[in-house]
């Protein structure tokens, strides 16, 4: 199995479950090898990101946490979500944190029916 296609399930049980997990942890759940595993975790979120754009989808991306960032994803995630064209907010606050909630109710509700 390919790290897009390992990333993609692990995502959708996470989404499934309605869980959120940290970047570290889903690179060592993936046995993605160090070092440069937190980058190489990013850039295939990043493939994601773009594939969920295309097809309309909410962001797989959104259920990762950053350190230090109160449950919200990292930088990145917002960074590429404005390139993507679905973000258009600051990095931190109000309208980050609105963002991540609605991308991650979309897929919870996406994923409620799915066993």
């Amino acid at each position: 199995m390919t790290l897009l296609a390992a990333l993609a399930a692990e995502l959708a049980g996470l989404a499934r479950r309605r869980e959120t997990i940290g970047y570290g942890a889903l690179a060592r759940r993936l046995a993605i090898p160090g070092p440069g595993s937190i980058a190489t975790l990013t850039g295939a979120l990043e493939t994601l990101m773009a594939e969920d754009a295309a097809a309309d989808r909410p962001f797989r991306a959104a259920l990762c946490e950053g350190k230090l960032r109160g449950g919200r994803p990292a930088p990145g995630f917002f960074e590429a979500a404005r390139r993507l064209g679905r973000f258009a907010g600051p990095l931190d606050g109000p309208e980050a944190e609105a963002f991540v909630a609605d991308e991650r109710g979309a897929l919870f509700a996406r994923y409620a029916d799915q066993t």
